[in-house]
Parts: C-alpha cells; sequence; structure tokens
C-alpha cells in the first residue's frame, strides 16, 4: 500500500511539474504548475496552434517587423532573411546571421540545415507555412491589416510570453499608447491628409484601412480622399488628381529607396509642379517617411513607435 502511495506521489509531483501555457488574444493562461514552462502553445494567423519552445535557443524570422520586435527586446535571431535593411536594422546583414531566403521565398535547404527551434514567417511567406512546420515549430504572426493595432499588440504580446519578455513589452506598448493619444489630440485639425507611394515613376495611393492607414485610422489624421484600394495595393493615381484632391498633408513613400532601386534618387512626387500647387507642398507639408520603416518593416515594437512619431512631427 505504501509502494502504491509512494508511486501516486511521484507521479503527481511530475505531473505538477509541467506548464502549459496558450498564447491567445495577447493573453496566456497557464495551469497551476512549476514557475519555468518548458513549452506553450500559441495560436496563430494560419488557424491553428504551434507547440513552441519558451525561450527558444535558435530562433528564425522572415519578417523585419518581428525582427524589429526581437531586436527591442533584446533578443537575437540565429536566422535571418537577405533583405535591404534599415540603419535600425544593419547589424543583421552580416554574415554571423545565417540568411534563410527572401522576405518572400525561404530557402528550405538553408533551413533544415541551421535546425532552428522556432520558425516565425508574416504575410509574406504565409504560403510557405506547411513546409516550414515540417522543419521545425513554426508560427505565423502577420498583421489583420483590417485591425492592425490591434493585430500588432496581440502578436507582439505572444513574443513577449515566448521569449518571458512581457513586461518589456507592456512598458514599450503603453509608451506607443502615449504617442498615439497625443498625436490624435493634434491631428483632427492638422488638415486632411492623402499617402502616396512612389515606384518607377508610378504613384499610388493609400487611404483608411489600407497597409499605410495607420495613419488616418489609429492617429486620426483625416483623409483629403475616398481612395479605393485592395490588399496591399493602392489606388494607382496622377499628379492631376493629387492637385485636385489638395491635401493640407501629403504623405510620401518612396518604394524603390525602400528596396534599393536605382531609380531611388529619382521622387516625381515632390519635384512636381502640380503637386507644388497643393496645399501641402505651399505650407511645407510634404512629409517623407522613411520608406524602409513603412513598406519593409511595418509592425514591429521599435518601428512602430518611430512610425507614430513621424506623423506626430507632420502634426505638431
Amino acid at each position: 500500500m505504501k509502494k502504491k502511495l509512494s508511486s501516486y506521489l511521484g507521479a503527481l509531483a511530475a505531473g505538477a511539474a509541467l506548464l502549459t501555457m496558450t498564447a491567445c488574444g495577447g493573453a496566456a493562461t497557464a495551469t497551476p504548475a512549476s514557475e519555468a514552462a518548458s513549452s506553450i502553445t500559441v495560436e496563430h494567423a494560419q488557424g491553428s496552434t504551434a507547440n513552441v519552445p519558451v525561450n527558444p535557443e535558435k530562433v528564425f524570422t522572415f519578417d523585419l517587423g518581428v525582427l524589429d520586435t526581437l531586436d527591442a527586446l533584446g533578443v537575437e535571431p540565429a536566422g535571418v532573411p537577405e533583405a535591404s535593411y534599415p540603419a535600425s536594422l544593419s547589424k543583421y546583414a552580416d554574415a554571423k546571421y545565417q540568411k534563410i531566403g527572401s522576405l518572400k521565398e525561404p530557402d528550405f535547404e538553408a533551413v533544415s540545415a541551421g535546425a532552428p527551434d522556432l520558425i516565425i514567417i508574416s504575410g509574406r511567406t504565409a504560403g510557405a507555412y506547411e513546409e516550414l512546420s515540417k522543419i521545425a515549430p513554426t508560427i505565423d504572426l502577420s498583421i489583420d491589416a483590417k485591425n492592425p493595432m490591434e493585430s500588432f499588440k496581440d502578436q507582439t504580446r505572444k513574443l513577449g510570453t515566448i521569449f518571458n519578455k512581457s513586461a518589456d513589452v507592456d512598458a514599450k506598448l503603453a509608451s506607443v499608447d502615449a504617442t498615439i493619444a497625443a498625436t490624435k489630440d493634434k491631428a483632427a485639425d492638422a488638415g486632411k491628409g492623402l499617402i502616396v507611394l512612389t515606384s518607377g515613376g508610378e504613384v499610388t495611393a493609400y487611404g483608411a484601412g489600407s497597409r499605410f492607414g495607420l495613419i488616418h485610422d489609429v492617429l486620426g489624421v483625416p483623409t483629403a480622399a475616398d481612395v479605393k484600394a485592395e490588399g496591399s495595393h493602392g489606388e494607382a493615381v496622377s499628379f492631376e488628381y493629387i492637385k485636385q484632391v489638395n491635401p493640407d498633408l501629403l504623405y510620401v513613400i518612396n518604394r524603390d529607396t525602400a528596396i534599393g532601386s536605382e531609380a531611388a534618387a529619382a521622387n516625381p512626387v515632390l519635384d512636381n509642379e502640380l503637386v507644388q500647387s497643393t496645399n501641402a507642398a505651399k505650407n511645407n507639408k510634404v512629409i517623407s517617411l522613411d520608406p524602409a520603416a513603412w513598406y519593409i518593416v511595418g509592425y514591429g515594437l521599435n518601428n512602430v513607435q518611430a512610425m507614430v512619431e513621424a506623423v506626430a512631427d507632420s502634426v505638431a
């Protein structure tokens, strides 16, 4: 009888040492157990879950927004994509960080040979989820374009849980929220804004609900026009259109600079006479946004703060 009781108590103690956490909606729930978990179950954008090690030693990420967040939290990934890195992330171009493909196309052989403990993907590489998940636990932290800020916070809190950095995440998100609130107070009276992307001499406009809709949807800059756009693509527009819309604030993102194109030096929007006749140009409110930050990196913990601050400066 004593042996059976001893075996039962031993099994009970072993079971109590296991901790299961679920990262869902940015929160984590846990059953009473030991203080440290070996793994957590993460719900992600593929509509499924993945069992992910806590504090994984070897992390590969294909998303520069996630990379920016990891960098902000002091977590250094082992594998990153080949990319035109902005100054804030320039160290990751170094060969010491294994290159695992491009922003859109994973190098499956390199990933497999690297034997990562965790792979993080997003929209650009979402289609590779099935293949990557055969190599190592893989989570898709794509941002929901229809609700980008809440989606960003949710995904960032998941990273905080995975790497035991939840307190750091909460502090940084609180700083972002404070800057957003201060910006919204000024944006309502700053005039109407239009966002344009220039690429190879072509111009596309983006409005509320778009990939750059943060300016309107979150920061409260009124829209100068009802821009028609689907997904990540803007509405092709002309210089005459910009003149007719006559924005008070014209936000310009130069895609050529973001991707390192030879055409990067040319920015036809800033030099065009039609655009120069707008209220934005007359009042020195043509704002060149950091192209890498807005087009390449996007929703990262340091980068979102920088993006919000750029808009805050424009409405000051």
